[in-house]
């Protein structure tokens, strides 16, 4: 969640649900039983994408219509003992558990959950909870006795199987690293602030294999709002503790290597530089992910996330005052058509078909104040860009689904969808005087793509700027197959298609075949295979064996070392075309990734969408340095 005006964002007492009697923090969670009829949803899971869509089982679109269901990722911390019930009456203690469930019964939150038309929830989670031993005291798990003396990692077991035996699809959120109110300063600014990047895959190891056998735990969703910390940005591609770019798409691998099914979700950098108007700073959400996108072990599980809220900007990270303001405009300065293009440029651009980057954008966080609000930009904001995300079909989750109220039933955290107070009386976003009623049902009943969605060709881009990138399932068991050497492969089921000069970079794609036969996959380090004249005269040549495809490359520097080829299941032709590209692009004029720039500032040779790549023509003259100057492409049929 972003910085929000404290007033407004002070998150409440916590409480429990049913768990799994005798469970210790170790289990494994078992899939829910078998709902009853009214309950069972019209999906099967797991999930996956397929292009811009994230589709169920069966196919058919899925659309995430979402709540975030705070408090397990630790929240704000006020005055008082949560065992003063003077003091518990306006819930000022959190419990880090999902909030509410002191004050409600379980069965009846998922009923007002349903109630909003919900189908997924985001559900936060702190590193700290993994950890966590201490149970939540009795008076958390008042409205929900049976959860008395469970930890609040035994509680959210609870809570993700009654969510889900309910039909709901769960996207685990790594929120924070310790139990602390987010955002800003405060320690959980990165994945491995406060903890090692290690430590947070090894989290995420743990949480995945503890719901694999739930398929309705369908996300894991890396890493919340990553930001700058006192002393330095993230970054996106540099190489070094700080690149996010390349800690996501190694965790996103170990989640699947653990359970091929989840979908792994990554934000972009939330903000960098200092949060002030006279140092630099910014907000890039996804807009790195036009020329550096994530290439995962399995395709279509990869889906991009972005937050939007009113008072934040693409050059503000929400301050207002103080030694963090800036005079940079917020997005509820923004006119509609201004607003539409900025979502566009910092997340919705990733929907395009075709490119290397393309993927579904979930809007996991949006929100706005609500009973008692009179900001006008506020309310204009969120008008708009309900509007926007309904007119574009676009995922979302609100931020926060649950607050509290206090005994006079006044909302305590206004920009909750649902408030209990102390008794459990409910006042929701659809009873009346909340104005964002009218722009929920909007959005919640957009007119949607539903029903198949048709299976599209992937095309994935490998950078070995900084090291290896192996993404080949066959291929992990083999990692160093060019000793010594920078590598990268394509995803089992796709094949080389492209290369950049001088960059390093790479192209993979599945369009129109080959399929993969039996047999070793082979590493060309000379010219011992090249046949069917010189088609690079004068040049070093790494060519493929007859009737296989080349699937990875090496170098060393910028320069050619090695080409991966992996036999076809069947004949391939060996006529083929010399494309060259060094004095300038040489990409098909359309299909493929032939308007998306996979290797930036540098020349690209890629072969037709109906043609494979086998072989790699490169030169040691002076100032070219081994870097490759053509292709060898040929029909795939």
């Amino acid at each position: 969640m972003t910085m929000k005006r404290l007033g407004t964002r002070l998150l409440a007492l916590a409480a429990c649900l049913p768990v799994i009697a005798g469970m210790t923090a170790g289990a494994v969670v078992a899939a829910p039983p078998a709902a009853t009829a009214a309950q069972t949803a019209s999906w099967t899971g797991p999930l996956s994408t397929r292009g811009r869509y994230i589709v169920d089982a069966d196919g058919n679109r899925f659309k995430l219509k979402a709540a975030n269901w705070a408090g397990a990722q630790g929240t704000w911390q006020g005055s008082g003992s949560v065992d003063d019930p003077a003091n518990n009456q306006a819930g000022q203690v959190s419990h880090n558990i999902p909030l509410g469930l002191d004050r409600v019964p379980m069965a009846r939150l998922l009923a007002d959950f349903h109630g909003l038309g919900l189908n997924s929830i985001r559900l936060p989670f702190a590193n700290a909870m993994v950890h966590d031993t201490t149970p939540v005291p009795d008076s958390a798990v008042a409205a929900n006795p049976q959860l008395r003396g469970r930890t609040p990692l035994q509680v959210y077991d609870a809570v993700v199987a009654a969510l889900t035996a309910e039909g709901f699809a769960v996207i685990l959120n790594n929120h924070t690293t310790s139990y602390r109110f987010c955002c800003g300063l405060d320690g959980n600014e990165r994945w491995n602030s406060g903890q090692s990047t290690a430590q947070w895959e090894d989290d995420w190891v743990f949480m995945v294999n503890r719901y694999k056998a739930n398929k309705r735990v369908v996300g894991a969703d890396l890493r919340n709002e990553v930001r700058r910390d006192t002393w330095d940005d993230p970054n996106w591609g540099l190489g070094d503790a700080h690149d996010e770019y390349a800690a996501f798409e190694d965790a996103g691998n170990r989640i699947l290597q653990a359970d091929p099914d989840m979908l792994v979700v990554m934000e972009g950098i939330n903000w960098y530089g200092i949060p002030a108007a006279v140092f630099s700073h910014g907000r890039p959400m996804l807009t790195p992910v036009r020329t550096l996108s994530h290439t995962l072990v399995d395709s279509g599980k990869l889906v991009y996330a972005a937050h939007f809220y009113a008072y934040t900007g693409p050059a503000n990270t929400g301050a207002g005052s103080g030694p963090g303001a800036t005079n940079d405009p917020r997005y509820q300065d923004f006119t509609p058509e201004q607003l539409a293009q900025v979502v566009d440029d910092e997340a919705l651009f990733v929907t395009q078909a075709g490119q290397h980057f393309t993927a579904p954008v979930w809007i996991s966080e949006f929100g706005a104040g609500g009973r008692g609000s009179t900001d006008a930009k506020e309310q204009a904001w969120l008008h708009t860009f309900t509007e926007l995300l309904a007119a574009r079909d676009t995922d979302f989750a609100i931020w926060p689904l649950v607050g509290w109220a206090d005994a006079a039933g006044r909302p305590q955290d206004t920009w909750a969808l649902l408030s209990y107070d102390p008794a459990g009386k409910r006042l929701g976003l659809t009873d009346p005087g909340d104005w964002r009623a009218g722009d929920w049902t909007k959005l919640v009943d957009a007119p949607s793509l539903a029903g198949p969605v048709a299976r599209v060709n992937h095309w994935n881009l490998l950078d070995l700027d900084h090291g290896d990138q192996n993404v080949s399932r066959r291929m992990l068991a083999l990692p160093d197959w060019s000793s010594g050497n920078r590598k990268g492969d394509c995803p089992d089921g796709q094949r080389l298609t492209g290369l950049g000069r001088g960059d390093s970079r790479g192209l993979c794609t599945d369009a129109g075949g080959p399929a993969t036969g039996g047999g070793d996959w082979i590493t060309v380090t000379d010219e011992r295979y090249v046949t069917g004249g010189d088609w690079a005269s004068g040049y070093n040549k790494l060519q493929c064996p007859d009737r296989t495809f080349a699937v990875g490359y090496s170098v060393h520097g910028d320069a050619m070392s090695a080409l991966l080829c992996a036999p076809a299941a069947g004949p391939l032709p060996l006529n083929g075309r010399g494309v060259w590209f060094d004095h300038g692009d040489n990409r098909p004029a359309a299909g493929g990734s032939a308007a998306s720039d996979w290797a930036p500032g540098h020349y690209k040779g890629q072969c037709a969408d109906t043609e494979y790549l086998a072989g790699v023509a490169y030169t040691w003259k002076w100032l070219h340095y081994g870097v490759p100057d053509a292709l060898l492409c040929r029909p795939l049929a």
